[in-house]
């Protein structure tokens, strides 16, 4: 079956609008995603028809919210192929997701001495909450290596574990550069040796099709809005056998059994790391983002995104003065480059001018940056709705930006 991508931009009503008089070219989608109407429109029908809370009422609204909701995470199950809906998590971000399992699993068994190894590419949300729970617990941060292409030097990560390590977190894919890390075998290496492992999926998700049973990660994380989801939806994939001995994340209503000013006895999972009232709305409207996805087809979407991907990369790599990072190793949905002479942030306010949605910067990733000695690159990052043409408006913003600053 062909892929009729300008058919399906008619799914998204945000791409259909000009900026600064010209057609929006959305190359932004590594930071959030256009959303297809059909979702907006499941977020519309549930404040217009069952608003209510879930889980704590037995009248109609409060029962169809909570069917509605639970639907929602059992698809999710299904989606990942993971063995039991309440090893699936609601929260909401991956950033949360990460902070949950950092210090929930850290308070467990994290002791002074102890290590946690993650890699030098990862976003900031996953780095920050074990250097945190790290500082706290007096525990060690050890990092995984990256030479000059981005890839992380896997042999390292054999010299890095040993008896103390508790834990291996790294990114799916990096958001900065687009370089599809070799998470099995970083999961099979830990695994030889006991040690849990977390996948930041937050991009990974978004382009690969993912199967928690065939990857056998601990965690796995993903925000719902950088999959054609609303914002404020994180999930988190945990192993029963794991959840069931960490302790709460947060504390309040929902996660608890019983409740005496003596002592509070904890809900079973999922809800145990669920306090208060959840984001009803955009959990349901997560569901239907998802069918949509499957109703396309994850492989049909890779394929074309990596076609895509390829194209794009010609055009640009063909362009004197422009260096794509991370440009011979595996890469899915980003191209991150840099001009000769010409600051990213200069470059990308002109290219906003042409109606070209791009970012700039470190990508909350300095330490990739830091790692490169640049202060930031230029990053565009590409969905299935993206076309041909759009890459050629890049490609051609480019050469003026060049003419007018180089």
């Amino acid at each position: 079956m062909s892929f009729d991508v300008h058919h399906i931009r008619k799914d998204f009503p945000s791409l259909h609008q000009t900026i600064y008089g010209k057609p929006l070219v959305y190359l932004d989608n590594a930071a959030t995603s256009q959303k297809p109407k059909v979702m907006i429109d499941a977020v519309s029908e549930y404040y217009s028809t069952i608003n209510s809370n879930v889980h704590r009422g037995v009248h109609f609204l409060s029962q169809k919210a909570t069917d509605a909701f639970e639907d929602t995470r059992n698809h999710i199950r299904r989606y990942l192929n993971a063995r039991h809906s309440h090893e699936i998590i609601f929260t909401k971000s991956a950033t949360e997701a990460i902070n949950l399992v950092a210090h929930s699993f850290g308070k467990r068994y994290l002791r002074k001495g102890d290590e946690v190894i993650i890699s030098a590419t990862e976003h900031h949300a996953n780095i920050v909450p074990w250097q945190t729970i790290c500082e706290e617990k007096h525990a060690i941060l050890k990092i995984i290596p990256m030479n000059d292409n981005g890839e992380l030097l896997l042999p390292e990560l054999d010299k890095l574990m040993n008896d103390r390590t508790r834990m291996v977190a790294v990114g799916h894919i990096s958001n900065s550069l687009g370089i599809v890390n070799p998470i099995r075998e970083i999961i099979d290496k830990a695994h030889s040796r006991g040690i849990p492992v977390l996948i930041d999926g937050a991009q990974g998700i978004v382009h690969k099709k993912v199967d928690i049973r065939e990857l056998d990660c601990d965690f796995y994380c993903f925000s719902g809005h950088k999959f054609y989801g609303p914002m404020g939806v994180g999930v988190l994939y945990g192993k029963e056998e794991i959840l069931n001995e960490m302790p709460p994340y947060q504390t309040g209503g929902e996660m608890i059994k019983t409740v005496t000013f003596e002592k509070t006895t904890y809900n079973d999972l999922p809800f145990k790391f669920e306090s208060g009232t959840p984001n009803v709305a955009d959990v349901i409207g997560f569901n239907r983002a998802l069918s949509y996805i499957e109703e396309i087809g994850m492989d049909r979407l890779e394929a074309y995104e990596n076609e895509l991907l390829a194209y794009a990369s010609d055009r640009l790599r063909n362009i004197k003065g422009l260096r794509i990072y991370g440009d011979k190793c595996e890469r899915a949905g980003v191209i991150s480059f840099v001009l000769d002479r010409i600051h990213p942030y200069d470059a990308g306010t002109i290219i906003d001018k042409m109606g070209i949605a791009l970012r700039t910067g470190n990508h909350c990733a300095q330490p990739v940056m830091d790692r490169l000695k640049i202060q930031g690159t230029l990053r565009a990052s590409f969905a299935f709705y993206n076309t041909r043409e759009e890459a050629d408006v890049l490609a051609d913003a480019i050469v003026k930006v060049q003419e007018m600053l180089g």
